[in-house]
C-alpha cells in the first residue's frame, strides 16, 4: 500500500498544529497507519536593518526574525483517508504537500 507523506509549512505554529492534529484524527477514526505529527526543524530568518534611514547618527540595528515551521505526517494512502484531508478548511498561511510513494 502506497505511502503518503504530507508536508506542512506555516508561519504560524498554530495553524500548523491544529491542521496535524485534523489529520491524526481523521487517521485514527478510519482505522489507518499514521505516523506523526513530527516536527521538522524550524527555520530563522533573521534580517538587521538600519533604524535611520539617511544612514547619519549612530550605528544601531533592529533585527526582524520570521520563523517558518514544519511538520511532517505519513499515512497510508488509502483512497478515503486521502479524500477527507482533502477536504480540511486550511487557513492560506498553511502550505501543504502530499506526496506519495
Amino acid at each position: 500500500m502506497p505511502v503518503a507523506r504530507i508536508k506542512l509549512i506555516s508561519k504560524n505554529m498554530g495553524s500548523v498544529r491544529d491542521i496535524a492534529k485534523q489529520i491524526v484524527d481523521i487517521a485514527k477514526s478510519i482505522n489507518v497507519k499514521c505516523k506523526g505529527p513530527i516536527p521538522l526543524p524550524t527555520r530563522r530568518m533573521i534580517i538587521p536593518t538600519r533604524k535611520t534611514p539617511c544612514g547619519d547618527g549612530s550605528h544601531t540595528f533592529d533585527h526582524w526574525e520570521m520563523r517558518i515551521h514544519k511538520w511532517l505526517v505519513e499515512i497510508d494512502g488509502s483512497d478515503q483517508a486521502l479524500r477527507q484531508i482533502m477536504r480540511i478548511p486550511v487557513p492560506d498561511a498553511v502550505q501543504i504537500e502530499i506526496t506519495l510513494s
